[in-house]
This record gives structure tokens, C-alpha cells and sequence, in this order.
């Protein structure tokens, strides 16, 4: 897990907003690190899938946790932690925590949706040689031809499917075995959710819609970490609002800039 990347992380949740991370290496291990860390300060894991050209690419998707148990921990890891954000002076990795997050991405890409993709690439593998057979003149050999291809194709699939069904089982037993619970979906996705967990869409989930959807309105406030900026009261009509002040040092990403408040526009 390389400090840059973290430390981006780290200030993508101050927003307190979703935040989308991409492992371009398609690392399984990369990414649970990032969600172990991004779990001390007030964030949890929701979704994974895969992107990029020929899916090289893994994007996992962690929203804010506003239980009281992480916004305790966070509140506490930020104390304890104050130098977070220079993507080293982080809590230590927890090797159950982060076997538990490796299992639930591995099942999330490696589920009953994988299976159906395997599935559609049988059925286009099969029409393909279908296609073929008859582009290299119909006649008996080239089925034949054709068929053999075929059938190698189709074992690949099969050995495929079972490897992928004996992982499925082994990251479903373990996550079972911590108190997490299968979940399906309105498409029939099976999910491993923590015991209060939401499927995504579920009572303001931020992560519903398109690939993860975006921020549904009334979510409770992030967790004080971070950058964070509290709410500010509103004020009567037609008084300046005050500047927020930020209860943080600021993190060396730039330098706000000073507005005089007397300046007043040249007269016409």
C-alpha cells in the first residue's frame, strides 16, 4: 500500500463523502489495506468491482460509517494519530480485521455474478464457433474443426467454475464463521454483510444506483476527523456569513486564499 495512495484517501474522506479507489494492479491484498485504514477513521468497505481495459483494473467503493462504535473509533484514532494523514503514522493492521475485509472483496468479485459472467462467455464462446464453422465453408470437417475447439473451450469454463464455486465456498465459510450473513439483493447478488449492515440502495445508502450511485440526501454527518468542517448555523437574511474556521492544521495541499471583506466593486 504506497503512502500516496493513502494519503489521497485520507483527504478524499474529509469530504465525508463515498470515495472510489482503484488498484490498477488488480490487488485484492492493496485494497483490503486501504479499507483496514480507511475503517479506523470513520469509513467502511461497501463494494468492489472491476474496470479498466480487458477489467485489469479493481475499483472499490467505501462510504462513511456513522455507527456509534466508528465514529468512537475514529474520534479515537484521530487523537491518537494526529500525523494520519502523511500516509504513515497509521494504527497498526489487525491480521483477523484484514483477513475478514480480503474474504468479502474476494466474494463480492468472485460471487453468483461471476458465475453468470462465465455463463454469457460460454453461450458467446459457443455461438462463436457456430459462426465460425460456417465462415471456413460448412462443410462436416469444419464442424468438426469447430467442435473440438469448442469442447477445449468449454473445459476451460468448467474448471473454471469449479475453482470459482471452491473459493466462493471458502470466503463465504469464513465470513460466516465472524457473524456476517448473507444477503441477496433485488438482482439476486449475494452479499456478506456485518451484523447491522444495509444492502446498498437500502435506507439512504449512498451507493445504490449505477455502479455505486451517488450521496442520497439526508445522510448524517460525517465523522470529525480529517479536515472535517462542522456544520455552520444559518444566519437571518441579509447578514454576512462568518468563515469557517477550521479546527484542524491545514494539510499542505494548497493555501486558502484571503478575501478582503471591505472591498467594494469600482463605481461605473
Amino acid at each position: 500500500m504506497s503512502k500516496r495512495q493513502t494519503r489521497k484517501m485520507l483527504r478524499l474522506m474529509a469530504s465525508g463523502e463515498p470515495v472510489e479507489l482503484t488498484s490498477a494492479m488488480a490487488s485484492v491484498k492493496k485494497l483490503a489495506r486501504l479499507a483496514f485504514t480507511a475503517q479506523q477513521f470513520g469509513y467502511e468497505y461497501a463494494d468492489v468491482r472491476q474496470g479498466g481495459g480487458n477489467n485489469s483494473q479493481l475499483k472499490m467503493l467505501i462510504v462513511p460509517d456513522h455507527s456509534p462504535q466508528a465514529r468512537a473509533r475514529a474520534a479515537q484514532n484521530w487523537a491518537q494519530y494526529p500525523n494520519a494523514g502523511d500516509g504513515v503514522s497509521l494504527p497498526p493492521l489487525v491480521p483477523d480485521a484484514f483477513e475478514l475485509l480480503k474474504a468479502r472483496i474476494n466474494f463480492d468479485l468472485t460471487g453468483k455474478s461471476a458465475e453468470k459472467r462465465m455463463g454469457y462467455g460460454a453461450l458467446g464462446v459457443s455461438i462463436g464457433c457456430v459462426i465460425l464453422a460456417f465462415r471456413l465453408g460448412g462443410e462436416p470437417t469444419d464442424f468438426v474443426i469447430t467442435g473440438v475447439i469448442w469442447l477445449a473451450l468449454m473445459a476451460v469454463f468448467g474448471i473454471g467454475l469449479v475453482v470459482t464455486r471452491k473459493r466462493n465456498a471458502k470466503f463465504a465459510a469464513r465470513l460466516q464463521a465472524a457473524g456476517f450473513a448473507p444477503v441477496a439483493d433485488e438482482t439476486g447478488r449475494v452479499r456478506y454483510l456485518p451484523p447491522g449492515g444495509q444492502m446498498p440502495g437500502q435506507q439512504g445508502n449512498p451507493f445504490g444506483g449505477g455502479p455505486y450511485g451517488g450521496a442520497a440526501p439526508g445522510m448524517p454527518a460525517p465523522v470529525p476527523g480529517y479536515g472535517y468542517q462542522p456544520p455552520q448555523p444559518p444566519m437571518p437574511y441579509g447578514q454576512p456569513q462568518p468563515q469557517p474556521q477550521p479546527p484542524y492544521p491545514q494539510p499542505p495541499y494548497g493555501h486558502p486564499v484571503q478575501q478582503n471583506p471591505h472591498w467594494q466593486p469600482p463605481q461605473r
